[in-house]
């Protein structure tokens, strides 16, 4: 199970993070790290497979590039730099339309879609505290799937630069992928296998 890393009592930051070289991984949020070990499951590890190769299969020649961990996804917010930043996450799936902010370390800004997977053990953290930084730092398009009862939930930011209320959708359904004018479509059929 997941846990919340008490390395000391001070708030980390991206400096922090990048001299950690302990064997487990970790993502930082607000600050607070937390392990990201254990590993997926199977059924985590499928769902991702099906979903970056229907990404990736799309995006081949185009702009956009889809990632997947482990690869940084630092979201600095106002007033801090790279090194200050005190949010770094490693999404399941992310998208990124502006190559600008893609560095040799990850990914620095908001990507344009990320992807969580849910797991025991990062279910809260995933539902709760990322939604809320994702929609923060700008990502346009949030996508949390639950393998174990075959669903994605698909929050997309309003005029008002907020999540709606989420699309849901079952193992029966197609996803028309919002980013891309709704030009891409995901038949969940393809991914709950």
């Amino acid at each position: 199970m997941a846990h919340t890393v008490k390395k000391s009592e001070k708030k980390f930051t991206y400096s922090d993070y990048i001299t950690w070289h302990d064997d487990e991984r970790y993502e930082v949020i607000s600050g607070q790290a937390y392990s990201m070990t254990p590993g997926a499951s199977d059924m985590h590890q499928d769902v991702s497979v099906q979903l970056v190769v229907e990404f990736g299969s799309y995006l081949r020649g185009k702009k956009c590039k889809v990632y997947h961990p482990p690869f940084d996804v630092i979201l600095p917010e106002e007033g801090e730099t790279l090194e200050t930043s005190k949010n770094i996450v490693q999404p399941d799936i992310f998208v990124v339309c502006d190559k600008d902010k893609i560095t040799p370390g990850g990914c620095y800004g908001a990507p344009d879609l990320v992807v969580e997977i849910l797991s025991p053990s990062t279910a809260k953290r995933d539902i709760k505290d990322k939604r809320k930084l994702y929609q923060r730092a700008g990502v346009r398009e949030y996508w949390i799937v639950d393998p174990v009862h075959k669903t994605v939930h698909v929050y997309k930011v309003d005029e008002e630069g907020k999540y709606s209320f989420p699309e849901t959708y079952t193992e029966d359904d197609k996803i028309k992928v919002g980013i891309f004018n709704d030009e891409l479509e995901i038949d969940l059929s393809v991914i709950f296998i």
